[in-house]
């Protein structure tokens, strides 16, 4: 009897991998727990061990082919020689899908790919007829839907996908719902990501953390499907009640740059709603360099492909050190793209007009916070370079400096950051 060797399911936004390596040949003995490929995933290159001791008989897909999670990509049989039908075992087990069980998951609009020239952008989006009429029965806009089908046209299937998502999201305030994956078991925490970003900024954190906790990730307004309300600003204020209202009772918080003045304010307006703070590479006050990139992001965004965008924004947010490995920038490089995908300019620019009205006006109040507190910051951070300052303000707040890293310190150095976090989590009261 064969065994299904499928791409897995490994990190909150993984839809696809990429197979790198098969380091065996075909008919070559395996022990089950043995590397038996090598897969790349969104910012990550992960090994995968044999499910089961066996032959590896069948190859579906060879190096260098990127496929869904869930398609068959080789097959293992407990003999050799015994018999195996090659395309009846890849109909029944080949199962591409898009949704994982049980991983933190953020869709990736497949119309993001690649932003579009604003040309082309004006030009009205294709919906076919059984769409139209699927989306009139489900009550929803179909020019809403990313289309996958051709030439971005959008499909029936590709309406009732966005009507079931949009009846996942989790309302948080009138007229506005957030997407908000969970994985794992326990008490909650909440993960909340900076500028411009997803929750795709702590993959290297998720798996450690859903090992001991009910993960928590919350994608603000406007990003990936997360409704993007019409406003001039999103207030930190008010950004701070939508996660409150993402969860129930007390819950540690996690938040990595804006992210952490969004923990921040959380805590400070609603104390009891939050058992722990762990802020990386937090702010209190915007720099000048800080608002720059930002304004530099958001006119980028509107003119550029999600992959120029990455490339501009890499030697801010990560180490000379890493930069210059090669095979970790591009790797990066191609995660970074999908995530700046999910962010459009006019949310940029909303989140940016927040933080400049929120900044500075709690530097006085910090050291009213008597919520155990970690502060992780890292030693070549160029856009919140004063974490110092605000881990000194918070009363008996803990911290972790990590030397030689970027502003994504929890990407680019998940070992000590992870460690930090754990201890952090298991030792408070």
């Amino acid at each position: 009897m064969a065994t299904a060797i499928t791409m897995p399911k490994l990190g909150l936004t993984m839809e696809e991998g990429t197979i790198c390596s098969w380091p065996h040949p075909v008919d070559c003995w395996i022990e089950k727990g043995a590397l038996v490929l090598v897969i790349e995933s969104e910012k990550n290159e992960s090994e995968i061990e044999a499910p089961v001791n066996g032959f590896l008989r069948h190859l579906y897909v060879e190096e260098g082919d990127t496929v869904p999670c869930g398609t068959l990509l080789g097959a293992i049989t407990r003999t050799a020689d015994e018999p195996f039908d090659v395309d009846a075992f890849h109909l029944a087990e080949d199962r591409p899908e898009t949704k994982g069980s049980g991983v933190l998951e953020v869709k990736t609009p497949k119309g993001t790919a690649t932003r579009p020239n604003p040309q082309l952008a004006r030009i009205e989006k294709r919906i076919a007829p059984a769409a139209r009429a699927a989306a009139k029965k489900l009550g929803i806009d179909p020019s809403k839907a990313p289309g996958t089908g051709p030439n971005g046209r959008v499909t029936r299937r590709d309406v009732e996908t966005y009507a079931a998502e949009r009846e996942a999201l989790i309302r948080v305030a009138e007229g506005v719902h957030l997407e908000v994956p969970t994985t794992g078991a326990g008490d909650p925490v909440v993960l909340l990501p900076g500028l411009g970003t997803d929750v795709s900024a702590f993959t290297r954190q998720i798996p450690a953390l859903a090992e001991h906790f009910r993960v928590v990730g919350v994608n603000p307004r406007g990003v990936g499907l997360s409704d993007a309300p019409e406003m001039e600003s999103y207030a930190i204020p008010e950004l701070a009640a939508d996660i409150a209202a993402t969860y129930q009772g007390a819950a540690d918080l996690v938040g990595a740059s804006l992210g952490a003045a969004i923990a921040l304010e959380l805590a400070l307006t609603q104390p009891e709603r939050v058992r722990s703070l762990t802020l990386i590479t937090p702010f209190v006050q915007a720099t000048p360099r800080l608002l720059a990139v930002g304004e530099g992001w958001r006119r980028v965004a509107t003119e550029a492909t999600p992959e120029a965008l990455a490339s501009a924004l890499l030697p801010w947010f990560f180490s000379s050190g890493f930069l210059a490995d090669e095979g970790r920038r591009d790797r990066i490089l191609r995660g970074l793209a999908q995530t700046v995908a999910r962010v459009p300019a006019k949310t940029l620019d909303r989140m940016i007009a927040g933080m400049s009205a929120w900044s500075g006006t709690r530097v006085g109040d910090l050291s009213g916070i008597s919520i155990p507190t970690l502060v992780i910051l890292a030693g070549e951070d160029l856009l919140a370079p004063d974490g110092k300052r605000v881990a000194s303000s918070i009363p008996n707040a803990e911290i972790l400096v990590v030397e030689g890293a970027g502003h994504a310190v929890a990407l680019e150095a998940p070992e000590p950051v992870n460690e930090a976090i754990a201890k952090h989590l298991h030792g408070r009261p």
